[in-house]
């Protein structure tokens, strides 16, 4: 099995981490949350021989997954994810987008929604499907034990935490998918977040403001 590599391509006006997880020596991948601007995506791609399986969603927002559809329909890929309960969020990413005054984006229903406790995966490379609502209702996190790597979504950032002021958010539901599900993974787990830098679940369990009495 050769290392699992993740490349980040930032998209839509939102900066949001659209990102390339690929083996290293095969260049066999898949594509988390194609925000936007797919032909950046496809290009990136293509300039670096990546191969993709599938498309993963982590949560229905606009921002994560508004090119889903039209980058399916470029490269006859599937969206895998998320979880059912965001329907209602997939459904809605054409309204969302013209409040924002963003174009291209498009509604988009996976080819199959993911559920706690099942796997995803490509070539060797496995990863564990957890539910963690919170900043979204169907949100769902990927975890690679075998490498020690989550990616996170929306649901914790370097020094911060998903919004819970959008349609469906709910802050309990957040702190709970943190505490239950991502600090039980373990502190040297290190994860790619849906903006910004990534970091280890351990520094953000020890120094994250939004997290002290969790």
């Amino acid at each position: 099995m050769g290392k699992l590599q993740a490349g980040i391509i930032p998209v839509t006006p939102f900066q949001q981490n659209c990102t390339i997880l690929f083996d290293a020596d095969t260049k066999e991948g898949v594509i988390v949350d194609p925000g936007g601007d797919v032909e950046v995506i496809v290009q990136t791609i293509e300039e670096n021989g990546i191969r993709l399986k599938e498309i993963w969603l982590t949560h229905g927002h606009l921002d994560h997954a508004g090119g889903a559809k039209e980058l399916k329909e470029k490269l006859s890929l599937d969206v895998v994810g998320p979880h059912k309960d965001d329907l209602p969020l997939l459904e809605r990413i054409e309204t969302q987008a013209e409040k924002y005054g963003i174009e291209g984006l498009q509604n988009v229903i996976p080819d199959r929604w993911l559920e706690e406790g099942q796997t995803v995966s490509f070539g060797e490379h496995v990863f564990e499907v957890y539910h963690t609502p919170g900043h979204a209702p169907g949100h769902v996190i990927y975890y690679n034990r075998a490498q020690g790597f989550a990616h996170v979504g929306d649901v914790l950032f370097a020094g911060s935490v998903g919004r819970t002021d959008l349609p469906g958010g709910n802050h309990d539901q957040l702190m709970a998918s943190i505490r239950d599900k991502l600090f039980p993974l373990g502190d040297e787990v290190g994860f790619i977040c849906g903006h910004g830098p990534g970091g280890r679940i351990g520094e953000e369990r020890r120094t994250n403001p939004y997290l002290r009495g969790l």
